[in-house]
């Protein structure tokens, strides 16, 4: 997985915009960002999540998720994109995007389509 997959995904969710945070590429919704790519030197994407979630995803050994001391006791978690898999990464943005989105526009996405 590369960023523009990242950005493919994302852009199915509503209000998705790209932008910048901290001088690298970031994903935001409504301007609160929930994703953003590391630099190079750094390596990753940073998602955000719940603490708990974070807590399992680096408990299940899966060496796609890790963090860093920099994000110890924050909701996001790390993501090499080489390890990740296509529908666990989806999954991840989505909720990135729910934890980070307006009431209404959850709502809007959530609710059934007309007909």
């Amino acid at each position: 997985m590369e960023w523009q997959d990242v950005v493919a995904i994302a852009r199915r969710l509503p209000e998705v915009e790209e932008s910048t945070s901290y001088g690298t590429p970031a994903l935001k919704v409504k301007g609160k960002g929930f994703a953003r790519l590391r630099s190079e030197a750094e390596g990753g994407l940073v998602l955000m999540c719940q603490l708990d979630e974070k807590e399992a995803l680096l408990a299940s050994g899966d060496p796609a998720f890790y963090t860093t001391p920099h994000y110890e006791g924050y909701g996001a978690i790390l993501v090499d994109l080489e390890a990740v898999a296509r529908d666990q990464l989806v999954e991840l943005i989505e909720e990135a995007w729910r934890a980070k989105a307006p009431v209404r526009v959850r709502k809007a996405f959530d609710a059934p389509p007309d007909g």
